[in-house]
């Protein structure tokens, strides 16, 4: 679990050898491609919602693919 100034958020690495889809970063907007490090992120805490702050599998409808500098760059980016 990460906390920062836009929340708290689950961070999960993935290994190359995980990866076997291609996604698109929300960061810079570019593709992620299969076998490519990166992290998985989500909201640590369902938000506008009455559910238990840690239903982490309903926060998880919500994660996205980054690449790992990006992640580190989004509260620059803003």
């Amino acid at each position: 679990m990460e906390e920062a100034a836009d929340g708290d958020w689950v961070v999960r690495s993935l290994t190359g050898a995980a990866s076997t889809k291609s996604y698109r970063c929300p960061g810079c907007d570019q593709e992620i491609r299969p076998a490519t490090p990166h992290l998985v992120t989500w909201p640590a805490y369902a938000r506008d919602s009455d559910l238990d702050p840690w239903d982490t599998d309903s926060a998880a409808d919500t994660r996205r693919h980054w690449h790992t500098a990006c992640w580190r760059a989004r509260d620059r980016r803003r």
